[in-house]
């Protein structure tokens, strides 16, 4: 076989692969999870910020009702991803830029609690980390992450509706628009894009 074949072949089956994965999951991955229950049927897309309790590094259970009235930026993440380390420094920098009582990020690990409090021993996080479950990734679904990726971002407005969602690394351009259209009239106490 030439070159041209194989890579023909490649991304055929590469394509069959991803539309079966699709499939299934429309097919097979909603039937099998509708007697779940996290507030809405399995198949309904959430659109505002879901009720769910989550446990801190201490144990302490975190409801998403404390982040009421804010615009909330969660984030999915975990120590192995690479984009999702990178991500941090620059949602650091968000929670410091503005007033907590206006903007709240919360990061969501889909990882072991030992794995992440190593990491954070060495990565000072200045946003709550809560250690997500079965449940937690079933509910990242649930907000538009269909393929269940990491880094996972989802950004809601003050009254609790989703406003942005994305799979994968979100650059600095795309947060500080989200947030500029959340909060148009607040300027952040420090400029969140250069640290200061």
């Amino acid at each position: 076989m030439n070159t041209g074949k194989v890579v023909l072949v490649t991304i055929l089956a590469g394509s069959l692969s991803i539309g079966a994965a699709l499939f299934g999951q429309h097919w097979l991955g909603d039937s099998a999870l509708s007697g779940r229950s996290l507030g809405r049927g399995a198949s309904n897309r959430i659109d505002s910020l879901p009720d769910f309790r989550l446990p801190d590094l201490n144990g302490r259970e975190i409801a998403s009702s404390s982040f009421g009235g804010k615009v909330v930026i969660i984030n999915y993440w975990a120590s192995w991803c690479p984009p999702c380390v990178r991500e941090m420094p620059m949602l650091i920098r968000t929670q410091e830029a503005f007033d907590p009582g206006q903007l709240q990020v919360v990061g969501i690990a889909i990882d072991r609690q030992d794995d992440v409090e190593r990491f954070i021993e060495g990565h000072p996080i200045n946003y709550p980390i809560l250690i997500g479950d079965v449940e937690a990734v079933e509910l990242s679904r649930r907000l538009g992450n269909r393929l269940q990726g990491l880094p996972f971002t989802v950004i809601f407005d003050h009254h609790g509706r989703r406003a942005f969602s994305q799979v994968g690394e979100i650059t600095q351009a795309t947060l500080d628009t989200q947030i500029q259209a959340l909060l148009p009239k607040t300027q952040p106490t420090k400029t969140a894009a250069n640290g200061g």
